[in-house]
């Protein structure tokens, strides 16, 4: 509305029903052309681990890198939100302030407590820390204990449910993975007094029958560890999150993780991220109109095998093409697409491969 105010503010040669035809004109150029951007429905998730923790560099974030990026998310461009107010408004449909992060940690590390909390406290931002129950219980080192859990609940740190054991669940039994949901509800209500409401899964591995679980289970949301933006589109049961650790953890990599936008799509496939056969599985996605402007530069890219080729199919329709199939394990897809003023679309995926 900049050029409206403009031209309103001129030199009034026409008088107010001038001023009244730019204006209505600008409204109905604005409903006919809508801008592609609507940061009002999305939520950037951040994921840490270990804090100062250098033998672990896959999952640990140095303090000065960890600093930077708090120096950023308190520098007036981010609104820091609980996990749980995100949750609530995407599921509401309520909008979001544009650059809406949420903070999560995984696994109730010892070195949360000692470093990761007292800075997060200082400067005011909330997070949600994900346990794990049976290292807990055990007392393993370099494990939070109940006390201290207890103690940054009470000050207002949401705490997260993430099983008994931190099992791999993609590809185990039903009745496994039963027992680790309900045996940590159970320390849970012991320990705190009650079940916590959200859900990660253990290294992010998950199946179209484990978010069944989870959302029987009473959740009102679940998280994997896939980079991307979390939108109403994606569901509440498999929403994303972005990584951080040594090395994808320099502030340049921060700014583009936490200044994201998602990429709203439907008909995604395939739509069980477990892999048991056709492997590698037939991928696309369709785009939600109106879509960002610059599609013919959208990429996507396999973690196996690097940029993959894209058929496009239509005006909105994507499938991707890779040629090796998918190793036993975690595989990724991430696909982005250039937005406005340096910021990406993003939609990842994460698969799990069965043996």
């Amino acid at each position: 509305m900049t050029g409206v105010r403009i031209a309103a503010g001129g030199a009034d040669r026409r008088g107010g029903a001038w001023r009244r035809t730019v204006f209505l004109l600008a409204l109905g150029l604005l409903v006919l052309w809508p801008d592609p951007v609507r940061a009002a429905d999305q939520a950037v998730i951040i994921m840490y681990h270990r804090f100062n923790e250098q033998d672990y560099p896959s999952t640990n974030i140095r303090l000065e890198q960890f600093d930077e990026h708090l120096a950023e998310l308190t520098s007036g461009k981010y609104n820091v939100m609980a996990l749980p107010d995100i949750v609530a408004a995407l599921k509401a449909g309520k909008d979001l302030p544009d650059r809406t992060v949420g903070i999560t940690v995984d696994d109730a590390y010892a070195s949360v407590y000692e470093h990761g909390w007292p800075r997060l406290k200082k400067a005011g931002l909330p997070f949600t820390l994900f346990v794990a129950t049976e290292p807990v219980d055990d007392g393993l080192k370099g494990i939070m204990t109940w006390d201290q859990i207890r103690e940054l609940k009470a000050q207002g740190v949401t705490i997260g449910h993430h099983t008994v054991s931190h099992a791999h669940m993609a590809g185990a039994p039903a009745d496994a993975n039963l027992r680790e949901f309900e045996e940590a509800s159970r320390r849970f209500q012991a320990e705190l007094g009650e079940v916590p409401g959200i859900f990660a899964y253990p290294y992010g591995e998950a199946s179209l029958r484990l978010e069944a679980m989870a959302r029987n289970q009473g959740f009102v949301a679940a998280f994997g560890q896939h980079s991307g933006v979390a939108h109403p589109s994606l569901g509440l049961f498999y929403l994303p999150r972005f990584a951080m650790n040594e090395t994808f953890g320099g502030i340049g990599r921060f700014r583009l993780a936490v200044n994201a936008l998602a990429l709203p799509v439907t008909d995604v496939t395939p739509a069980d991220q477990l892999i048991t056969e056709n492997n590698p599985p037939a991928m696309g996605f369709t785009l939600i109109p109106p879509g960002p402007k610059a599609l013919d530069r959208i990429a996507c890219f396999a973690s196996h095998e690097g940029r993959a080729r894209l058929e496009r199919l239509g005006d909105v329709r994507f499938e991707i093409r890779v040629t090796r199939p998918f190793p036993e394990g975690r595989g990724r897809i991430n696909c982005t697409v250039p937005g406005p003023d340096g910021r990406w679309y993003w939609l990842g995926r994460q698969f799990f491969i069965a043996k």
